[in-house]
């Protein structure tokens, strides 16, 4: 996957091209990688959890820290997404490599934007539906 794709889904927040690249990526990963979808939702758990404690709008100190603090997260998965990868074995291993690549250079394009990154659970969760569409096993 391009950066400029990547570029288009998490910056501009473009639906069409969020779904045309989530169903590739999420069918890539289904059959030509066998990723299995508990490999996809440990990561997408952390996400999600990332996501509710991200404020919308910081309107005082106490909404600041917690953004803060969201974006801190968000970069710390970067290298747990790594680890992950590396500690992965067998027939899923390389399609954990390919999601770890696609995410990171995603987190890279949010920085500490909180819409940048609304657009980047967009695309994640569209690949997970996506995945488990063309037969992700659990």
């Amino acid at each position: 996957m391009n950066e400029e794709t990547l570029r288009t889904i998490i910056v501009d927040g473009n639906a069409e091209e969020t779904v045309r690249t989530a169903e590739a990526l999420g069918k890539d990963l289904a059959g030509r990688y066998g990723l299995s979808t508990n490999q996809i939702r440990n990561i997408f758990g952390t996400v999600r959890r990332i996501e509710m404690g991200w404020p919308d709008t910081p309107q005082d100190e106490a909404g600041i820290k917690a953004a803060a603090q969201s974006y801190r997260e968000l970069q710390l998965l970067k290298p747990k997404m790594a680890y992950q990868a590396k500690r992965e074995g067998g027939r899923g291993s390389a399609g954990v490599e390919t999601l770890t690549r696609v995410l990171t250079q995603a987190i890279d394009l949010v920085g500490n934007d909180r819409q940048r990154f609304q657009h980047f659970v967009d695309f994640f969760e569209a690949t997970l539906a996506y995945h488990k569409f063309h037969g992700g096993k659990s």
